[in-house]
């Protein structure tokens, strides 16, 4: 039997990189999916590929610092599929790096209100909607940057993912009771459109220092951070709760 056989999951950030490549593995492995980001054409892209494996999916486009979406997000799982069992929270940005004193305030918001308030919307509407169906697991995307390592210019992106470990700890307390497990991955460099060693005009030495960062030598596939993401969603990781889970190929022990 599939891993997910029978559940219902919402996939945030599924246009590409990791939440396209875990959004693919989850309906591979028998989920139904909500799949949500800004970008409506890469979504239909996702869906038709879905569809043609013989999974299921609908996509439901835009903003995650929006209420109305995570409100939205839950409110289709629960009308075309029954409900909600497993929630990948991953929709996060970069924002602005650079010295704190030429940090703008709204470049401030914009990181932290995308990368952890759209995080505290989510698990608003999506526990609820788990409690219903007697529980379910919630996993969030962090960094080990702010958790294991301090990247100079990075105040803003290090505070929002230290701040959902935080959440993590917390809602995995308050709701365990209900079965309701609640974890955090914390990949290390992965090769997805938005890392910095695909940033235009970033050369070979980029990606040299970014693979030198970890024990590994190399950076993630999408798809090996999309596995430990499975790991979590599934009955696999049952006893596993409030959990700040390093995927990051020896970056935050590495030291050569």
């Amino acid at each position: 039997m599939t891993a997910l056989a029978n559940k219902i999951a919402i996939v945030t950030g599924a246009s590409s990189g990791i939440g396209r490549a875990t959004a693919l593995l989850f309906a591979q492995e028998g989920a139904k999916l909500i799949v949500s980001a800004r970008r409506q054409s890469e979504l239909k892209t996702l869906v038709t590929e879905i569809e043609a494996a013989g999974g299921r999916a609908i996509a439901v486009a835009g903003d995650v610092k929006d209420e109305t979406l995570a409100e939205e997000l839950v409110r289709t799982a629960t009308s075309r599929f029954g409900g909600l069992d497993i929630a990948f929270n991953n929709a996060g940005i970069i924002g602005d790096i650079g010295p704190i004193s030429d940090l703008s305030l709204a470049g401030w918001h914009e990181t932290l209100d995308t990368n952890l308030t759209s995080a505290f919307l989510s698990a608003k509407y999506q526990i609820p909607a788990m409690m219903a169906r007697g529980g379910g697991s919630l996993i969030f995307t962090s960094s080990f940057v702010g958790y294991t390592v301090g990247m100079p210019g990075m105040s803003a992106y290090a505070a929002s993912k230290a701040g959902l470990i935080g959440l993590t700890i917390a809602l995995a307390a308050e709701f365990g009771p209900q079965a309701i497990r609640v974890n955090a991955i914390l990949p290390g460099g992965t090769d997805t459109p938005a890392s910095i060693t695909n940033a235009p005009g970033a050369g070979p030495e980029v990606l040299a220092f970014v693979e030198g960062l970890h024990a590994l030598k190399r950076m993630a596939k999408p798809e090996e951070i999309a596995r430990s993401v499975l790991h979590l969603a599934s009955d696999a990781s049952s006893f596993i709760t409030g959990t700040a889970l390093l995927v990051d190929g020896g970056a935050s022990i590495s030291r050569s």
